[in-house]
């Protein structure tokens, strides 16, 4: 499955969670009900997958963690904030960075439609 097609179902999957919970609410129930979602679709998922970074001779195990990886292709990125700023969108570029992947989509909950809460990030690679 292509990167865009996996971001479809999430995307899907992320409109019906906002749908039945609405703004408001803590980043951690917005990231179990978006993981059961996922589930369901049938792909791989990661939570909360740890992302080691390596400099040189520096070796960080967990130095990071993000908090979806679907298929080893799509990273998502929840918040539930008051408006999405650059640091955020600059973490997902981090993450697709360390992790090679192309796509990340970065979804802030806290929005009255989630459409205007969701961002794709790209990797250029």
């Amino acid at each position: 499955m292509s990167e865009n097609e996996i971001a479809t179902l999430a995307v899907n999957c992320i409109f019906k969670v906002h749908k039945n919970l609405g703004p408001g609410l803590l980043e951690s129930t917005y990231e179990e009900c978006l993981f059961y979602e996922l589930k369901k679709t049938g792909l791989r998922i990661y939570k909360q997958k740890a992302q080691p970074l390596i400099y040189e001779e520096v070796h960080l195990e967990i130095g990071y963690r993000m908090d979806f990886l679907v298929d080893d292709k799509v990273i998502i990125e929840l918040k539930a904030v008051d408006a999405l700023n650059s640091i955020h969108m600059a973490q997902v570029l981090t993450y697709l960075k360390l992790s090679g992947c192309k796509l990340g989509l970065l979804v802030n909950f806290n929005v009255d439609l989630i459409k205007n809460g969701i961002r794709r990030i790209v990797n250029k690679l």
